[in-house]
């Protein structure tokens, strides 16, 4: 009922403006005005009498002055036929009758054709309306076709490169992200963002190309914590799950604990830690000093004797991925090709069950070269 109230005092205000010259008399001014051009009349005949301008200025001046008193006496002559012009209480009448009649008339066209009874709608409730029933894909197209058009507009890209993510174009992702580091220079948050694609596009393998974009990432922020994240994981991936589980335990250390990509690292850290305590032990301090001692030939087969424990390991245990990948490089270091093919087949085969570890050793063995 009060908004209802505000309205009304609204709409009589402004029509109050509006008629409020219909309450003021006209007479009053057009005679005024007729009264001051005869008085410069008057002065024009005294300044030319007394020789203060020529004739020529004063007969000039005489048509001025004279143009502008038969224009006000046309004025007020013209007051009598307007209903301005028509006595003060019939155009006050008049204001008083607008003032009711008009909101009246509007509100009852509101009431007959409007809906005072439903309930608000805020913006925020209609505008994904706008977008209902469009997918995803159209809406993508739809971005595209205003980049093609604004190729420089910074915003769209950053916009439709996480959406790209999102729907697995991974492709896009990365020439949108590099797109963003060309019009908007570089920054710790691009060189991230860049890697993050890469390693998407790679399916889930941080290649050397990733590697170096979150590498300048933490050069340009030290505590940028994708970039630091994704280190670690290349650390991993590359059999150094100590670096890796430094690294992410730093991360935690002070860490909120609300932080939303806690979990993941967390999850990550066990997962190093599970394997470590899994690992055939590596040499001891004795074993190392005793290699300084040996010859070339002694060492090697010191080295072949460790490689054979690991492969009779993992005949035993196939599900352990990092180990089939350290035993495929291995294999390679000591240039034994052949071993390194079979071991793949069999990695491969031991792992089939698991669609994420088969596709990180079939990664490895992609970029090992052992394909075929």
């Amino acid at each position: 009922m009060t908004l209802w109230f505000v309205f009304a005092l609204m709409t009589a205000a402004a029509i109050f403006a509006v008629l409020w010259p219909l309450g003021q008399s006209t007479n009053a001014q057009a005679g005024s005005d007729i009264a001051v051009y005869r008085d410069q009349l008057d002065e024009i005949e005294r300044d030319r009498a007394a020789g203060l301008i020529g004739a020529a200025e004063a007969e000039a001046a005489r048509v001025e002055v004279s143009r502008r008193l038969i224009a006000a006496a046309d004025a007020a002559e013209f007051t009598h036929v307007l209903p301005i012009g028509s006595p003060l209480w019939r155009r006050r009448a008049l204001s008083v009758g607008a003032v009711i009649l008009l909101p009246g008339i509007a509100a009852a066209f509101y009431l007959a054709l409007g809906s005072p009874q439903l309930p608000g709608q805020p913006l925020a409730e209609r505008v994904p309306g706008a977008h209902q029933g469009r997918s995803i894909a159209s809406l993508v197209s739809e971005a595209e076709a205003h980049l093609e058009r604004n190729p420089d507009d910074i915003r769209g890209y950053e916009v439709l490169a996480p959406v790209y993510l999102r729907m697995g174009r991974f492709a896009d992702a990365v020439r949108a992200r590099r797109k963003l580091l060309t019009l908007g220079g570089e920054s710790a948050g691009r060189q991230s963002d860049l890697g993050e694609a890469l390693v998407a596009a790679a399916n889930g393998v941080v290649t050397a190309e990733a590697k170096s974009a979150f590498e300048r990432a933490m050069v340009l922020d030290p505590e940028e914590l994708k970039a630091r994240f994704y280190i670690g994981l290349a650390a991993e991936q590359d059999g150094n799950r100590a670096k890796a589980a430094d690294i992410w335990r730093a991360m935690t250390k002070n860490a909120p604990t609300d932080a939303p990509w806690v979990p993941i690292v967390r999850e990550a850290l066990a997962r190093v830690d599970a394997q470590s305590s899994n690992a055939v032990p590596g040499p001891t301090a004795d074993d190392i000093a005793a290699a300084g001692a040996m010859s070339e030939k002694d060492r090697g087969d010191m080295i072949r004797n460790m490689v054979a424990r690991l492969a009779d390991r993992l005949k035993e245990n196939g599900s352990d991925v990092e180990g089939w990948q350290r035993l495929l490089r291995a294999y390679l270091v000591l240039g034994e090709r052949e071993k390194a093919i079979s071991a793949a087949d069999a990695a491969k085969r031991a792992l089939a069950n698991d669609a994420d570890k088969l596709r990180r050793i079939e990664d490895t063995i992609k970029s090992l070269g052992l394909e075929g």
